[in-house]
């Protein structure tokens, strides 16, 4: 059959996780990030509509209609809609030199900026935030963290895991003040400064803003979709219509791992779920049931986190953090359920086949990082 890709950014579909990593600090070509170059397309008579949006979605008579007018008939859709930055609606929100990272266009923006001495405000300790300090403070410009909670990726990793990511920055050069939100920005023109909650204030060149994605929802919630949190699609990423499914960051869907209805923010669900959707496009049936896998790059360190650690009941410590390479393993009711791995890539290998298999392991013995996780499978 004949597909067509339809994407509002001028570029073929790209990785966006390198554009607060690798990318942001120069050490890869635009190029670089395509999932694919653009001759795949080409070969495969896959024709791409880039730059435009889509206005409208038309299910009853199974069409699109694009921002430039045109109006494009389909036999399938695939709703790969993504999601957006959470902007703040601050004081000064508005003013020049508030950044946000999503695009190549945002993050070719903060790189120009990223000079030695200037001075960079982070507002949020999460992947994000942490990330571009890591890059900036590398490059020679002064950091500044501000995270509104008690503690840096505080909605991802335990407290063992946070600590050890605020003392390394904090080694690195990077000011990081948790429990501090951000009241307005100031400056005329463009930001200047950044007031706190508490009234004190931070001088800045620039600032960029990390505080979380909300689903791009928009389309379908205009054509009817059923929505919460995401598109609603069931575990063959279908949506009610049945000419219609959806996968990545936009979608809400039963998760085993989670025992409920969840919304992933990761190009590992991005790229399994898409497979799942597709097949169910060409009316084949394979189960959506991937172990969620996610991962960041802070200076020299690679946190690669296997598994859902929500609800667990007990963490233990693989390793010591002191030789910058240790595991946090979550376990309920004795079951691994997810596993945090800093420099311990067969830790994360070995975690997410024991969180699939529904291990059930011994604390004392996982503790031993003499024993590879691989023995307990």
């Amino acid at each position: 059959g004949h597909i067509t890709l339809i994407g509002e950014e001028r570029y073929v579909p790209y990785q966006r996780p390198p554009l607060s990593k690798r990318y942001l600090a120069g050490e890869l070509e635009t190029e670089r990030l395509y999932l694919r170059p653009a001759r795949f397309y080409t070969d495969r008579d896959v024709a791409l509509e880039l730059g435009l949006r889509v206005e409208r979605l038309e299910p009853s008579a199974r069409r699109v209609i694009l921002g430039d007018g045109r109006a494009l008939d389909y036999d399938g859709l695939i709703l790969a809609t993504g999601s957006r930055v959470r902007h703040l609606t601050l004081p000064g929100s508005g003013l020049a030199g508030i950044h946000y990272v999503r695009t190549i266009a945002d993050a070719d923006s903060i790189r120009a900026k990223l000079e030695p001495g200037k001075k960079l405000v982070t507002v949020g300790a999460g992947y994000i935030g942490l990330e571009v300090a890591s890059v900036a403070v590398a490059l020679g410009v002064d950091v500044t963290v501000l995270e509104a909670v008690d503690r840096v990726m505080a909605r991802v990793v335990c407290p063992e895991v946070s600590q050890f990511y605020l003392d390394y920055h904090t080694k690195a050069g990077v000011k990081i003040h948790c429990n501090t939100g951000v009241a307005a920005f100031h400056g005329h023109g463009s930001v200047t400064a950044v007031e706190t909650t508490a009234g004190q204030r931070f001088s800045c060149d620039l600032v960029v803003v990390g505080i979380g994605i909300v689903p791009e929802i928009g389309l379908a919630e205009e054509s009817g979709l059923i929505c919460d949190n995401g598109i609603r699609v069931d575990d063959h990423a279908r949506t009610e219509d049945p000419n219609i499914v959806a996968a990545g960051d936009c979608t809400n869907h039963p998760n085993p791992f989670a025992g409920r209805r969840i919304r992933l923010e990761s190009i590992h669900n991005a790229v399994e779920q898409a497979k799942t959707a597709a097949l169910s496009l060409l009316g084949e049936s394979r189960p959506y049931a991937q172990v969620p896998w996610f991962w960041s790059d802070q200076f020299d360190l690679k946190l690669q986190i296997a598994g859902l650690s929500e609800d667990h009941d007990q963490v233990v410590i693989r390793g010591n953090p002191d030789d910058n390479s240790f595991s946090a393993c979550y376990l309920r009711a004795g079951r691994l359920i997810a596993v945090d791995a800093v420099n311990s890539p067969r830790d994360f290998l070995f975690g997410k086949r024991l969180i699939a298999a529904e291990a059930v392991i011994d604390p004392e013995q996982l503790a031993d990082s003499a024993m590879s996780l691989g023995d307990f499978i």
